[in-house]
């Protein structure tokens, strides 16, 4: 029973993390099962299957909200359903000791990437309300969908980041589109891993664990979109995914480090990690004040009537 709360409350944040930012909730619902032990394609596939639910009602809750734009969904969750639906086929058809270092590889690398390009670069906005066009949306979805099967994530964490660095969708509706799009990735992936390996290892009472606390946090994190910088959420999570998985390659037989060896490591993860925090949260910061050192009593001079005639 304390195994369901934890995966429900793990869903809970997972969701809120997702729907705020666009990303992480089945990279991290994953990383917590391969944690426990869990068969790579299994936990995929509870991680999609939960993600049926959570998706559908995430995206009703984003259109709510007006964070949706329906082509944006359709250019590129067509093409991310066939690659999920490959990308499962090929999981199911790895063994366990090569699935589980292949696939932290994959988590590993996408938490590298969402680190550095939350942290160092941000968001751009100077291109908005350019339209996105579907030679750029169809492969990344492909790309995405692939990904998402075989890492257990990656949907957001390859779809979000590209579409915000087009700086052509807004932030909030590349987040709701990508949510919404991804029930599409979530239901191909499910029948792949299904007809792949059928419901063996799928735990179907942590599948609804997962479902009933992303469920929750979906029309909360909906909310939230407009109101958490996307800025900080990318570096805290990124932080979460990097550690998390590179625990899981350092004790893996690939690698097999020392105890000690691995301690150098988390420590330097850590450093890393809080040091991109603290840059994160100092440049969201300045960006919100671009003139910290005004104070509240400055007043600014009067204009110099004298100074030119007013125009009539």
């Amino acid at each position: 029973m304390r195994k369901l709360v934890l995966l429900a409350l793990v869903g809970l944040g997972a969701q809120l993390v997702d729907g705020s930012l666009g990303m992480a909730y089945g990279v991290t619902s994953t990383t917590l099962l391969l944690a426990i032990g869990t068969n790579p394609a299994a936990a995929s596939a509870t991680v999609h299957l939960a993600e049926i639910g959570t998706t559908l009602v995430s995206g009703a809750s984003h259109w709510k909200f007006g964070n949706v734009d329906w082509r944006v969904v359709a250019k590129i969750g067509i093409p991310g359903a066939v690659g999920a639906f490959a990308g499962a086929t090929f999981l199911s058809g790895l063994s366990t000791e090569t699935a589980e270092p292949v696939m932290s590889v994959i988590l590993l690398t996408l938490g590298t990437y969402i680190l550095v390009r939350f942290t160092v670069r941000g968001i751009r906005t100077d291109r908005l309300g350019k339209p996105l066009r579907k030679r750029f949306l169809g492969p990344l979805g492909l790309v995405a969908g692939f990904v998402d099967s075989t890492g257990g994530g990656g949907w957001g964490p390859v779809g979000t980041p590209a579409i915000l660095a087009s700086g052509r969708l807004e932030p909030r509706k590349t987040i709701g589109s990508i949510d919404t799009s991804e029930f599409l990735i979530a239901v191909a992936a499910s029948v792949g891993f299904l007809i792949g390996i059928g419901s063996e290892g799928v735990d179907f009472a942590w599948v609804a664990a997962l479902l009933i606390g992303g469920v929750i946090a979906a029309p909360i994190a909906a909310w939230l979109v407009r109101h958490i910088p996307p800025r900080v959420l990318g570096s805290a999570v990124g932080g979460i995914i990097i550690l998390t998985n590179a625990r899981t390659l350092l004790r893996s037989d690939w690698i097999g480090a020392s105890d000690g060896v691995r301690w150098v490591f988390y420590a330097a993860i850590y450093a890393l990690w809080a040091a991109a925090l603290g840059y994160s949260i100092r440049r969201h910061l300045a960006e919100r004040d671009p003139d910290p050192a005004a104070g509240e009593g400055d007043v600014p001079p009067a204009p110099d009537k004298a100074a030119a005639p007013s125009a009539t």
